[in-house]
């Protein structure tokens, strides 16, 4: 019966402990993040040029066969 109330009291300590923990600080800052976010800038382009291409394309399809503008 002791070693159920032991158990349960280092449980609840160690529940409680790693619930009052502050949170992770964020990661350092790396010599790569300038070369990162170049990359993300670069592909957020050419995402908007692809959806822009689609739609001149789909645009183009729609005058050869003679339907309304899409």
């Amino acid at each position: 019966m002791g070693s159920l109330k032991m158990m349960t009291m280092g449980a609840l300590l160690l529940f409680t402990a790693s619930c009052s923990s502050k949170p992770p600080p964020p990661p350092p800052k790396t010599v790569f993040d300038p070369l990162t976010q170049d990359l993300n800038r670069a592909r957020d382009v050419q995402k908007t040029v692809d959806e822009n291409t689609e739609k001149s394309r789909q645009a183009v399809q729609a005058q050869e066969n003679g339907d309304a503008t899409p």
